[in-house]
């Protein structure tokens, strides 16, 4: 399969690009280039290779999600500068 001037100038218009004679050329040439590797890499045997969901194996690098006690609560409220028993008070920041 190969691509012609036309079809070149069928998919710019598709695409809604103007190219001059130049470049029509140019990316016909290069289209041409890109299939015909395509048709080099369909001429692989791929009988006996198993399809892989990503390129690279990947191992879950995260760590195990262990249940720890936290801080207590009268320990992180003890140095804000101003609390009430559960939460801690901040200056008001939103305008009306």
């Amino acid at each position: 399969m190969s691509v012609t001037k036309k079809d070149v100038e069928y998919i710019a218009k598709l695409a809604r690009l103007r190219f001059n004679d130049d470049e029509l050329e140019n990316f016909t040439h290069e289209l041409n280039e890109i299939l015909n590797y395509v048709e080099k890499l369909n001429e692989l045997n791929t009988d006996n290779v198993e399809p892989l969901s990503h390129p690279i194996e990947n191992v879950n690098v995260f760590r195990e999600d262990i249940l720890k006690p936290s801080i207590d609560r009268e320990e992180a409220l003890k140095n804000a500068p101003s609390s009430t028993e559960e939460f801690f008070k901040v200056p008001k920041v939103i305008n009306k």
